[in-house]
């Protein structure tokens, strides 16, 4: 007879005596790892404590783990119980500047040529034109490819994230001087498209007015869907795939030699990389909407769009509107109606649940879409729950002052929502892992702001813990703030310094 089989949830031990033996497959002992990780973040006698705290005169960058200073020269790791230095590249000339950098992760599904492949790496843009790998781990150059001698390339992106990313060159400015010779600048800007795994070029195109029509201000590659936004407030958007199968010249490949370089060597010195993606006609357009900043945003189930009209007394208002059919949403229309220097903010819920995050100095309200993909009724705008702040020190009396000569004037503005000196919502990240909405909210009550995390459950939003920073909270100036599992990553600036505070996981002894 087969024994019984037990019921219930394994304690910490045997979790990890499980991991230990390779019992189970490694995503559902992963898993329960990080179940077992979040009951210990939210155990009582648990608590983040600061351990670590770095100045610098240059900004400063974290990912996964790793703090950059100097702009990517030297680099921390945070994995320990306290950040310790990891690598220092060797100081660049100004010419060598890194402009731009990603974070590239192997997939755990494919064997890679190299053993080096599997492991972390980033890739990084020079001033120069160089596109660099380089190991997040020891800091050494694993491949190097350049661009191009003609146009500068400035800003990376990701396509599809760590498979396909981009390259964009800088906007080419029409001068005063070819405007009065009658010399029009038709090309814009230059997007070059590579595979990551291995490092090979899909394309490189121009993207002119032409074919995109006058007034292009930017342009982003995003899920194979080319975005390009106009002067206009209009936003377009085009398929990519359709572009590479009927526009691509000729199939380049890094380190080989090509006829569009008259057989020189494709991403080396002198020539770099050709245009081999050549469109001579308009484009089929996907989608258009006007907005206001150029601002659209889809995501949902079934898919939707969310943007803000660019007429002035929409000025505030977010429209939820499906992209089956441009159809508004009942109750598509979300306004916080606050009284704020910075204006509330909405996003799709980054956990792929569909659900949609409206972020006020108030209020959060996390929202979702009910519909049906082929269904003939608008979609409906739901709140699946709210939060808001605990504490607001408003008083009717507050709207009034008494002036000298014992006259009382009615002011005409009240106080703002997201005054300094009220607890306030400043802003809400996602901890993946962990299923953990992370809130950040500050008071000023004191003579210095402070501010504090919240914790909460991402699928109920119900509170789970706070967490306390020691250092204080200046909101005049720009903050960043990172939750990784056991570490908090503090980022502020100060004038023209900057600062990086870490917290790790303690176990608190009374």
């Amino acid at each position: 007879m087969a024994p019984k089989r037990r019921r219930g949830s394994a304690n910490a031990a045997e979790l990890l005596s499980q991991r230990s033996r390779g019992v189970g497959d490694a995503g559902a002992l992963y898993r329960h790892c990080l179940r077992l990780l979040r009951g210990i973040l939210l155990q009582e006698e648990r608590s983040f404590v600061k351990v670590w705290s770095k100045t610098s005169k240059s900004t400063i960058m974290y990912e996964n783990g790793k703090v950059y200073f100097e702009n990517y020269q030297n680099c921390y790791s945070c994995v320990h119980a306290e950040p310790h230095a990891l690598y220092k590249l060797p100081k660049r000339s100004r010419h060598e500047k890194i402009e731009d950098a990603l974070l590239c992760q192997s997939p755990l599904d494919k064997t890679l040529s190299s053993p080096s492949d599997h492991k972390p790496s980033f890739l990084a843009l020079t001033a120069n034109n160089w596109l660099y790998r380089i190991s997040a781990d020891t800091g050494k150059e694993l491949e190097r490819v350049y661009l191009s001698p003609n146009y500068k390339f400035r800003y990376l992106g990701w396509d599809s994230y760590q498979e396909m990313f981009y390259v964009k060159s800088v906007q080419n400015k029409e001068t005063s001087l070819a405007r009065q010779a009658g010399i029009s600048q038709n090309v814009v800007m230059h997007l070059g498209v590579f595979n990551i795994f291995p490092l090979q070029i899909v394309g490189i195109l121009e993207i002119n007015k032409k074919v995109f029509g006058s007034g292009v201000t930017d342009v982003v590659l995003s899920q194979g869907v080319l975005v390009v936004s106009h002067s206009n407030k209009s936003v377009k958007l085009y398929s990519f795939e359709h572009i590479v199968q009927r526009y691509l010249i000729e199939k380049l490949t890094l380190g080989k030699p090509s006829p569009l370089l008259e057989n020189k060597i494709v991403g080396d010195v002198p020539s770099g990389i050709p245009v081999n993606i050549q469109i001579t006609d308009r484009l089929p357009v996907l989608f258009e909407v006007s907005c206001s900043n150029n601002g659209v945003q889809i995501g949902g189930y079934p898919w939707h769009y969310i943007y803000t009209p660019p007429h002035r007394n929409h000025r505030g208002t977010h429209h939820i509107c499906s992209l089956k059919d441009n159809t508004m949403a009942t109750n598509g229309i979300q306004n916080m109606n606050c009284c704020s220097l910075e204006s509330d903010g909405i996003f799709f819920h980054p956990d792929d649940s569909g659900r949609i995050i409206h972020v006020g100095p108030t209020t959060i309200n996390v929202l979702k879409i009910l519909g049906e993909l082929h269904g003939s009724l608008p979609s409906k705008v739901v709140e699946d729950f709210s939060l808001t702040t605990a504490r607001r020190n408003v008083s009717p009396a507050s709207q009034f002052t008494v002036t000298s000569s014992g006259r009382t004037v009615k002011r005409r503005f009240n106080q703002m929502d997201d005054d300094p000196s009220q607890e306030t919502f400043r802003m809400v990240e996602f901890e993946d892992e962990l299923d953990l909405l992370v809130v950040v909210l500050t008071n000023g009550e004191e003579e210095e702001g402070r501010a504090h995390i919240r914790l909460l459950d991402n699928q109920t939003g119900q509170f789970q813990r706070q967490i306390d920073l020691v250092e204080p909270w200046d909101e005049t100036y720009r903050h960043e703030l990172f939750f990784d599992k056991d570490t908090i990553v503090h980022i502020e600036q100060k004038n023209s310094n900057f600062c990086c505070h870490v917290y790790k996981l303690r176990t608190t002894r009374k």
